[in-house]
């Protein structure tokens, strides 16, 4: 099969939206780092004593700084009240030298974020809009709930994507644990919904270089690594699988227990490989995801070691009791 996969028309304009909006991102963070670089060549501490610059609490006061305060104590009142840090500890770290030239860089990195942030809001709009001219396969059937209550963050579409997601392909892919709504944007955006182009499920998680590429000679196993690839849609869900390190889900399970075997790499690939494979399903099938928990999970793997062991004591001709099950002594 060709490495090359085109999803139709409409998904490809999706997918060149959602690629200018993470160029817009990329762009932003860059910005945020020349901020904090201003601020430390002035002494100022603010990005230690702030958990996000660009919050509530580092604008407010960047922008005080670059419209003239310098007093630390007036300037730490601008704090949010939601704030971890109190006023006096933010104080403290607000004892700069407020040279000329790096409050210009200070304020040429402000704009320059802020740029990015209107135009990023410009196309969340596009996307928004082009989503809307997507074909209704869910059939009228309502959005199912939302399990569980995600915090937003600050990168996500302005808009919410759930709906028309849903509406797009007939299926929730947010239900699945660790996959938010940016995730199956940027997912749905770089695959579409049409599953024909893969004969398998397991054809699919290897164009998206999820699967171990096993390289035998003489029938020993030499290599079994992932081939490198820069997929979108790979690195998405590679980073939907970090997340689960403490879901109380069986994926969540699923994750630990690759960690515990393998190391975190490899277990958020094969976690990843799992993630696609359930996403290949719902697409293919229109089903919809049934959450397992871990105590399910844990049990049915215990009974799958179980059922291993005693297939491997018949073929050497022993046979697996329960302790509770042998006889006492006479």
């Amino acid at each position: 099969m060709s490495a090359c996969v085109r999803p139709e028309d409409q998904v490809v304009v999706l997918r060149r939206y959602m690629r200018q909006r993470a160029a817009l991102l990329a762009d932003a963070a860059r910005d945020i780092q020349h901020m904090q670089k201003a601020l430390t060549q002035m002494n100022s501490k603010l990005q230690h004593v702030v958990s996000d610059m660009t919050g509530v609490t580092g604008l407010a006061i960047i922008k005080a700084i670059l419209a003239g305060e310098r007093d630390p104590t007036v300037l730490a009142r601008l704090r949010e009240p939601r704030c971890k840090q109190d006023e006096t500890a933010i104080a403290q770290a607000l004892y700069g030298t407020w040279r000329d030239e790096h409050l210009f860089a200070l304020q040429q990195a402000l704009e320059r974020y802020e740029f990015q942030h209107r135009h990023l809001a410009a196309c969340d709009a596009r996307i928004a809009a082009h989503l809307a001219t997507f074909a209704d396969q869910s059939h009228g059937a309502p959005l199912p709930s939302k399990r569980g209550q995600r915090r937003r963050h600050r990168n996500r579409p302005a808009f919410e994507p759930r709906g028309p997601l849903y509406r797009m392909t007939g299926v929730d892919l947010t239900q699945i644990e660790g996959i938010d709504e940016t995730t199956a944007l940027t997912v749905l955006s770089e695959i579409g919904s049409d599953m024909s182009k893969w004969p398998s499920e397991k054809h699919c998680a290897s164009w998206l270089g999820l699967s171990p590429q096993r390289r035998i000679s003489g029938g020993k196993v030499l290599s079994s690594r992932t081939r490198p690839t820069t997929n979108r849609a790979a690195a998405a869900l590679r980073l939907a699988a970090a997340r689960l390190h403490h879901s109380q889900s069986a994926l969540g399970a699923y994750f630990r227990r690759m960690k515990s075997r393998l190391g975190p790499p490899k277990a958020i690939t094969a976690t990843a490989h799992k993630l696609a494979r359930l996403i290949y399903r719902m697409l293919k099938h229109g089903t919809a995801y049934v959450a397992q928990g871990m105590e399910t999970y844990e049990q049915q793997y215990r009974q799958r070691v179980v059922k291993n062991l005693s297939r491997r004591a018949r073929e050497l001709g022993y046979e697996l009791v329960k302790p509770t099950e042998t006889l006492s002594p006479a």
